[in-house]
């Protein structure tokens, strides 16, 4: 039996085929930025060596660049492109900002640059605004509320004037936070489980020609204190069976602030852009 040949030299090229179909597998091009390392450098006429130094890269670092070996580390791009003469643009072969622009952006930047400083500051602000409004229209709604932090103060007399003691807090458009007008924080555990201290419950206030049904859960002010109860015919019901029954005597002033919605997520508290935003649009930012 012939003994089999086998041939041991080595092919200039060896193709790289596809075991499932047998097809050969192109090899794969060279990387951009290595091809325009290499057509830079030559344009300028500058040895490997001399571009390596340049760089301050070995010879060896920069003929694997140019082969395809291996890619520069982003920290030498800088030099790379001082080196060769170029900017980052031409050595990942993009056009300019200024290239991509039609010519009535480029007219724009001609006369922008053509105003003295105060009028230049003056295009700023209207871009600037003009970005916030466009940016609010693609943003949720948001409603402006009253929020009460801490209980009232002692002696504001009318308590109708309660208002007074209030600062603005802004809230995403909800069912509920549309329907309400103010926040009130919740302090103690005596309406627990359903409010916890450091909620933010949403309040609806009442009309003259509404009122609180027995049952349903409200703000009071009495005294000079505000409480989330539950109203009842006997008086005012804490969730936790630890609290007794408020009650109070006919002469005793009670005032109904309004009906309790609900609770208020942290998520529906608006973030600080979109609150520029909104105050741009409604004339109240500054």
């Amino acid at each position: 039996m012939a003994r089999r040949k086998i041939d041991l030299s080595a092919p200039a090229e060896a193709k790289v085929v596809n075991a499932a179909t047998g097809a050969p597998i192109e090899k794969n091009a060279l990387p951009l930025i290595c091809e325009r390392i290499r057509f830079y450098r030559e344009k300028r006429g500058l040895e490997q060596k001399v571009f390596a130094g340049l760089i301050g890269v070995t010879a060896n670092a920069a003929s694997n660049w140019e082969r395809g070996r291996s890619r520069p580390d982003v920290n030498l791009l800088p030099a790379i492109c001082r080196a060769l003469e170029i900017t980052l643009y031409d050595l990942y072969g993009e056009k300019m900002p200024v290239d991509r622009m039609d010519e009535r952006e480029k007219k724009l930047i001609e006369g922008y640059r053509a105003l003295n400083a105060g009028n230049r500051y003056a295009v700023d602000k209207t871009v600037e605004t003009l970005g916030l409004v466009q940016r609010a229209g693609n943003r949720p709604g948001i409603r402006e509320l009253l929020y009460f932090e801490r209980s009232l103060a002692a002696g504001f007399g009318d308590p109708t004037e309660f208002e007074q003691e209030a600062e603005p807090i802004w809230l995403y458009a909800s069912p509920e936070v549309d329907r309400a007008d103010y926040v009130f924080s919740v302090n103690g555990d005596s309406m627990e489980p359903e409010f916890r201290s450091g909620d933010l419950v949403l309040v609806q206030k009442l009309s003259g020609s509404s009122s609180l049904r027995f049952g349903e859960i409200g703000a009071f002010i009495v005294g000079n204190e505000t409480y989330i109860k539950e109203y009842r015919e006997d008086g005012l019901h804490s969730l936790n069976q630890n609290y007794e029954v408020l009650r109070f005597a006919d002469e005793e002033p009670v005032y109904l602030i309004g009906r309790v919605l609900g609770i208020a997520s942290p998520e529906e508290i608006a973030g600080e852009e979109d609150i520029e935003a909104f105050l741009t649009i409604h004339g109240a930012a500054g």
